[in-house]
């Protein structure tokens, strides 16, 4: 790998830990105590500030390490975090971005840049009381978490000896001690009926997930450093219920070398630092590893070289070397194996996965061509190879698009960083709700969600949540909450922003629009046509306009946004209970399964997936009828030929395509009705982009081009010009059904 290649690697890896680092913090305001949640957020600023190191990025190792002593002292529990100390490290993850960006960018560090890096750098110190202001407790982690450090003292010639004078029990229960009827904590207590437990590690690594775990099997062991009077057959009497089905290791006080090298051997594959695994195999106490971390640092503070852990130890006569080694050994193939479940997930560049795709949109084309020429000339085996093919074709294009798919989580819990920084600015208590985080959808997709859901989940905050004395005058929870809630329906995704705010005012819209024009004063709109008037340029409610909203521009820039996604938004709302905007998307803007129609020499596409029923009729029934009597109910009818102008008289038997969008139906009057296929979406120029009703093309296995239609836009503006005459229609069905 080259060094370009080596940077960007490192700049790509260095926003994932900060993304995860934000995540972790946010989280850990929740659960302060949790210090898996703190170990993630310390390993992540120590990646990033060793990889930084490895390129020379002196700046950055700096910074860094300043961050990195205040992390240490959490893990150690010498500092809590709070709210204060969270939005610190915040800031300093967004500074570290910056810093990273200006690198990736070849900018320079500018003197504001400059000041604001000083001012985290002196509010991070304050917290490690001035004396250890450089970042000098992240030198013991450091320095333990270096195998090949460890190695070079190794084999350094041990001093005075002392060696373990405790009974070391490794236990690994068997699956079946539960079902047999025992208790696995039972064995410790009774151990300490008879002795003193100095130390206790339990050992959890072969716990299932929830998921795949039997609630009556037993996964876990025991790691017990035991002082007793009483000799090894008392101690051995102990498990001799278990003794069959379990693993049981008791070694003595002084044992032999090889004994603790043997049980370091058995330990389980998990990434342990060297002073954990000595700890858990009995050789050394919590008290003399923590006793020769704090050696280190001192050594780190007062600008003396750091001598290694396992010298440090052999040396100091507390683990044998022989023992240091096999540890050692132990750790170097846990992080191998770790590197080789790793080596499985290939980062791939987008833009190749992008032309992958193309490709596969062509090769879906290029077969539906040879179909349709082996159908032609009726050739049998032909035909069969033919569709052999395009099955095939069908299954690398559905795995060829889940490539593309990832979680929308990742992009739902990065507003957990804007809800929390929102809510400080506008004084209001908001707590971000998430759920359905693991529904999948194109990368593209993603990525052009993310601006649109930022504005409505501002928007809802500002304007949606009341103030803490409105709610509690309304009989409402102070706290307000804002959700985003994903799932698939129907081969789309729908996106929610929710929120328990006071809700849209029909009447106080409906008077702006009308204010600003918008709609005539007669107007009769339905609750769903004044809800969509929120998404007019300009138009806003607002009687103050604040930093964050209230100009009347955004919610345009969503509607717009939304629809260049083929998507469509949907507003419901209940005043003084809240309002929910759902986003409806496709899953894909590459290949979709379309339904072909036919209008004279003209072909049209729709997605397959809003496709209802398909109803043929006689010319005379449709004809000069702007509606249909579908089982009793009015069935708005777009006849595509004069809305496109197409030339020539429509046959004799006419066809009509019933489509949903928007949660309304509408007949779609074609003359032929052409089957499925699958569709390559093609975007439209910029002359054609505002055609009424059109997404775009594709390429038919006959070379000729069908337009894709835009159902949800057809929908809107069949029912926005027709809401009234259809609603009287409605009436007149409904009385004479009743008569």
């Amino acid at each position: 790998m080259s060094m370009d290649e080596a940077l960007t690697a490192f700049f790509t890896e260095s926003r994932e830990l900060l993304e995860q680092m934000e995540t972790a913090l946010l989280q850990l305001e929740r659960n302060p105590q949790d210090s898996e949640i703190i170990n993630a957020i310390f390993r992540a600023a120590h990646t990033i500030k060793g990889s930084a190191g490895i390129f020379g990025l002196d700046h950055i190792v700096k910074f860094t390490h300043v961050a990195e002593s205040v992390l240490d002292e959490v893990r150690a529990g010498r500092v809590v975090i709070d709210h204060a100390l969270s939005g610190l490290l915040l800031r300093t993850g967004d500074h570290l971005r910056d810093l990273i960006e200006r690198v990736e960018e070849k900018r320079e560090l500018d003197a504001t840049a400059q000041q604001r890096g000083q001012e985290l750098t002196d509010g991070l110190s304050a917290y490690l009381g001035g004396k250890h202001a450089g970042g000098e407790h992240a030198a013991p982690a450091a320095v333990a978490a270096n195998p090949a450090g460890h190695a070079a003292g190794a084999g350094a010639a041990a001093g005075a000896a002392a060696q373990a004078d405790h009974w070391h029990i490794s236990l690994r229960f068997g699956k079946g001690t539960i079902q047999d009827g025992f208790d696995p904590l039972s064995f410790p207590r009774y151990l300490g009926t008879f002795g003193e437990l100095i130390h206790v590690e339990t050992l959890t690594e072969n716990v299932p997930r929830l998921s795949e775990l039997e609630p009556d099997e037993c996964h876990i062991g025991f790691e017990i450093s035991f002082k007793t009077d009483a000799d090894k057959a008392k101690i051995e009497s102990a498990f001799d219920f278990v003794r069959d089905d379990s693993t049981v290791r008791i070694l003595p006080p002084h044992s032999k070398v090889q004994e603790y090298v043997a049980l370091i051997n058995e330990l389980p594959e998990a990434e342990l630092r060297l002073g954990e695994i000595l700890v858990r195999c009995g050789t050394l106490t919590q008290a003399e590893l923590d006793a020769a971390l704090d050696t280190q640092t001192v050594q780190h503070h007062e600008g003396q070289p750091v001598e290694p852990l396992g010298q440090m130890l052999v040396e100091g006569g507390q683990v044998h070397s022989a023992v240091v080694n096999a540890a050692l050994a132990k750790q170097n193939t846990a992080r191998e194996s770790s590197r080789g479940t790793e080596a499985q997930m290939l980062r791939v560049d987008a833009a190749k996965l992008d032309h992958l795709i193309d490709l596969v949109g062509e090769l879906i084309i290029a077969g539906a061509g040879a179909l349709l020429v082996a159908r032609k000339h009726r050739i049998k085996d032909v035909v069969q190879a033919t569709s052999a093919v395009s099955s095939l074709m069908e299954e690398v294009r559905d795995s060829a698009l889940n490539l593309r798919m990832v979680q929308i989580g990742g992009t739902f819990n990065r507003f957990q960083r804007v809800v929390r920084d929102v809510s400080e600015e506008l004084g209001k208590d908001i707590v971000l709700n998430i759920t359905g985080a693991e529904t999948e959808l194109d990368k593209t997709v993603v990525e052009r969600l993310a601006d649109p859901l930022t504005h409505l989940v501002r928007n809802a905050m500002d304007h949606g949540i009341e103030s803490a004395e409105d709610r509690r005058n309304a009989g409402k929870p102070v706290q307000g909450t804002v959700s985003l809630h994903a799932h698939h329906e129907a081969g789309s995704i729908v996106v929610e922003v929710s929120d328990d705010g006071g809700g849209l005012r029909k009447e106080r819209i409906l008077r702006k629009a009308i204010e600003r024009g918008l709609v005539p004063p007669d107007a009769v709109l339905s609750e769903q046509d004044i809800y969509q008037l929120i998404f007019q340029p300009g138009f806003s409610t607002a009687e103050q306009i604040s930093n964050l909203s209230g100009r009347g521009v955004g919610m345009d820039v969503v509607k717009r946004n939304i629809t260049a996604l083929r998507g469509n938004i949907e507003v419901r709302s209940q005043e003084g209970q809240g309002t929910t905007i759902s986003i409806r998307l496709p899953l894909t803007l590459a290949i979709i399964d379309g339904f072909l129609m036919g209008v004279g020499k003209s072909s049209y596409v729709v997605p397959l997936n809003v496709v209802v029923e398909c109803i043929e009729m006689s010319r005379q029934q449709t004809d000069g009828k702007d509606w249909l009597d579908l089982r009793g109910e009015v069935l708005p009818l777009v006849r595509l030929r004069e809305l496109y102008d197409i030339e020539g008289e429509p046959g004799r038997r006419q066809n009509v395509v019933v489509v949903r969008g928007n949660g309304t139906r509408v007949g779609l009057v074609v003359d032929q009705l052409m089957g499925e296929l699958q569709t390559v979406i093609k975007p439209l120029g910029k002359v054609f982009q505002n055609v009424r009703g059109v997404g775009g093309f594709t390429i038919l296995g006959s070379g000729q081009v069908a337009l894709l239609l835009d159902v949800p836009n057809l929908v809107r503006q069949v029912t926005h010009n027709n809401d009234s005459a259809f609603q009287h229609k409605t009436a007149s069905l409904t009385s004479e059904t009743v008569i």
